[in-house]
């Protein structure tokens, strides 16, 4: 690994923001390749915030600069998209560190533009061996939030490195190695990043702080003498620096046997959990086929269980298909209430159909069934809110059928895309690391249902078909989604944002096609959730009075409330220019390309 790379000979590559070239000075050639030159994030046109960047050719969006630009790096030197997106999401693991991971697992959707092929690629994490259906209820049978979100028990099988590893060998390029596609992340580990503000609050916020300095590993990660990285100073991180040169060395074993897997393992029954060497040793990513379904003349390829997000925002786009958009208006009370409405119906079904196809029979078809959609649309009653009491899923109507995550989205220049989204769970995961590996770990297991009829720690309601078993994967709202126009890539988006990501991704899908917005201001416009338990409407700070009003006119409950996602989006033209837009929620998201 200790060899300077092609990939990155070339210094002061361009990047497009608005139409302006601005030199990026990112990377300096190393001992591993390259070196991070100070603050990439700096380097932000400020009109990228309000507009989207235009490219002719390559486009990468992702919540943190420095990864987009990794990714973008490696289409100049004639990578793929898959080749980007493993080089961005290696790179997310080291600088941003409450989400992107190595420790975690999510979803990957890909276009293939040679075939018209589109695959779905499963790594989430999964429950060990040892894993029992109520190890999360204390001694009086409840639910126990602290075995399920703080405690070894809640970490599931990490799958970000055989995902990723997946990705690379079926569909990139060939033109790179694993290696070469992980020495961005590498070179910022071992030689430093420069701090953001939001790093810099994320880690100075209390109750992270307070997680964090109650491990060793962490504390030895991210606070030097007890205080968090001040903005502007250089982050390493060498523990976790040693695991990505062993995985660039030996492949997924690198992760998942040895040193590695020995310190996972270690961390996590010292903490109570029950898993060991065998667990990682077995873990394997999944290519499974992705939802499909259309809306408007719009074809949508999205995550197929155990994704919720993929099956309910078909289902809800069913609901929604012919209603009078125009006459609607964007975010206006009739809008809203539609849409919450919909989503009502949706997360009912969630809560009882959905979970790890593995293990139980999940009713795709029939719940992305358009008669099933319309079936739910006849319940709906435009001047007056469903009580989420009288919303019940019913298997009688169906037709027989026998916060903290992060998202990224890439295309190439031949119409490759992928749509990413990966996650910790909660910021920093469990809030511990595998001791001397730097590896954060998730508590993943807390998006199984505890105890059916139990609320986990997003209100979700789960039933049997997602209680725990041994080598289940927990069900996610993760909702990585390409929407094809005429075969091509026309939207690839996602979000982070806990069990607001289906009705985050659902509105960016609307804004973008039936209300004609260009991608930042379908980013930017004012976002609504609904998730049927608890029963109310949370809506952004930018609704008009008079949209409240009546919407609580029609009888729901509104409550303003904090910012909802950080979508990731790319939107083609029909000339091909791609338009890039990384959400104003977040500060230190990037998009750019040639």
């Amino acid at each position: 690994m200790r060899k300077s790379l092609k990939l990155f000979r070339a210094i002061g590559r361009r990047a497009v923001f608005n139409n302006r070239i601005i030199v990026i000075l990112l990377f300096v050639v190393g001992a591993f390749g390259l070196a991070a030159s100070p603050g990439a994030a700096q380097i932000l046109a400020e009109g990228q915030r309000f507009s989207p960047v235009e490219a002719d050719r390559l486009m990468v969006v992702s919540e943190e600069a420095q990864a987009t630009l990794a990714g973008l790096a490696v289409m100049r030197e004639g990578g793929n998209a898959v080749d980007a997106a493993v080089a961005t999401a290696f790179t997310l693991a080291v600088t941003l560190p409450r989400a992107g991971n190595i420790g975690g697992g999510g979803f990957m959707v890909i276009h293939l533009a040679q075939t018209g092929e589109a695959v779905a690629i499963d790594y989430r994490e999964r429950a060990t061996d040892a894993a029992e259906r109520d190890m999360f209820l204390d001694e009086d049978g409840e639910a126990s939030p602290e075995k399920s979100r703080f405690s070894g028990l809640a970490v599931g099988v990490p799958g970000t490195v055989a995902g990723l590893a997946l990705a690379h060998e079926r569909y990139g390029s060939g033109k790179f190695s694993l290696a070469e596609l992980i020495a961005p992340a590498l070179a910022l580990a071992r030689d430093g990043f420069t701090v953001t503000p939001e790093l810099a609050e994320t880690l100075g916020n209390e109750r992270v702080r307070e997680r964090l300095m109650a491990d060793p590993e962490a504390r030895h990660m991210f606070y030097r003498d007890g205080a968090p990285p001040a903005v502007g100073t250089r982050l390493t991180l060498p523990h976790l620096a040693n695991t990505l040169e062993a995985i660039a060395e030996n492949g997924p074993a690198g992760f998942y046997r040895g040193p590695v897997a020995e310190a996972i393992v270690a961390t996590v029954n010292a903490r109570g959990g029950r898993m060991d060497l065998a667990d990682l040793a077995d873990y394997e990513a999944v290519v499974r086929e992705p939802v499909r379904g259309t809306f408007e003349g719009y074809e949508i390829v999205s995550m197929p269980p155990p994704s919720s997000g993929g099956v309910h925002l078909v289902q809800m786009l069913n609901i929604l298909e012919g209603a009078p958009f125009a006459e609607y208006g964007l975010n206006s009370a009739d809008m809203v209430h539609l849409m919450a409405e919909a989503a009502r119906r949706a997360y009912a079904d969630r809560a009882v159909y959905l979970g790890d196809p593995d293990f139980v029979d999940v009713p795709v078809a029939a719940l992305t069934d358009k008669a099933y959609a319309g079936t739910l649309r006849s319940e709906i009653d435009m001047a007056a809110a469903t009580p989420s009491t009288e919303v019940r899923a019913d298997q009688a109507k169906l037709p027989y059928e026998s916060d903290q995550t992060t998202h990224f989205s890439v295309i190439d220049a031949a119409g490759n895309a992928v749509s990413n989204t990966y996650t910790l769970n909660f910021s920093f995961g469990v809030g511990f690391a595998a001791e001397g590996a730097g590896v954060l770990l998730n508590n993943e297991l807390d998006d199984f249902s505890a105890k059916p009829g139990v609320p986990n720690a997003y209100g979700l309601v789960g039933g049997e078909a997602n209680a725990v078993a041994p080598r289940k994967r927990p069900l996610s709202s993760m909702t990585p989604t390409i929407v094809l126009r005429d075969g091509k890539p026309y939207l690839v988006t996602g979000t982070p944002g806990g069990s607001r990501i289906i009705t985050t991704t659902l509105q960016v899908i609307l804004n973008a096609t039936v209300h004609e917005r260009d991608i930042m201001t379908a980013t930017a416009a004012p976002r609504m959730h609904h998730q049927w338990l608890p029963d109310y409407i949370r809506i952004e700070e930018g609704f008009s009075p008079d949209t409240i009003r009546l919407l609580k006119e029609k009888g729901h409950d509104v409550r303003i409330q904090n910012a909802m996602g950080a979508t990731q989006s790319i939107m083609v033209g029909p000339d091909g220019t791609r338009y890039g837009a990384s959400d104003p929620r977040r500060p230190d998201g990037l998009a750019a390309g040639d």
